[in-house]
């Protein structure tokens, strides 16, 4: 079973189910990402969780502005190929849509066609022009649409 699991601004890091290099990132980097963006429930950062292992995080790049909102999603390198990428986009459009069906969800990748562009685009997501990113450089931006694959 696959499950999205909250990263709270306090985890509890000693759940044995962080105990690996990959959780620890995370729980370095999200202290400073929520300052930078904001604790805003549900449009947080979440661990991707497989029968208690994590397998990869998900999550909002902030809280939704203007009726936008962006998602991101990875995979930790033992665990692409399995589908969890695709279970975590659809979830994090789900999340979006309980809270704002009318939120326009939006995404990023590389400028290439890769198993990023494929994931969303099994998803129900279109590309929709060429922006710049902070952590990508020159990106593709994908929007969501409504009847997608979702």
């Amino acid at each position: 079973m696959i499950r999205l699991s909250p990263i709270y601004i306090n985890e509890d890091q000693d759940d044995p189910k962080y105990a690996n290099e990959f959780c620890r990132e995370i729980f370095k980097s999200y202290p400073g990402y929520y300052h930078k963006t904001g604790y805003h429930p549900p449009f947080i950062g979440y661990f991707v969780i497989r029968d208690e292992d994590v397998v990869g995080v998900a999550g909002f790049t902030g809280k939704p502005i203007h009726g936008r909102v962006e998602i991101a999603y990875g995979t930790y390198k033992p665990f692409e190929g399995q589908g969890i990428a695709s279970y975590a986009c659809h979830s994090l459009v789900a999340i979006a849509r309980a809270y704002d069906p009318f939120l326009i969800i939006t995404a990023k990748t590389a400028p290439e066609k890769n198993a990023s562009a494929a994931v969303l685009m099994k998803n129900g997501f279109v590309y929709s022009g060429d922006v710049q990113d902070e952590g990508i450089g020159d990106a593709w931006e994908w929007i969501y649409q409504e009847g997608g694959e979702d």
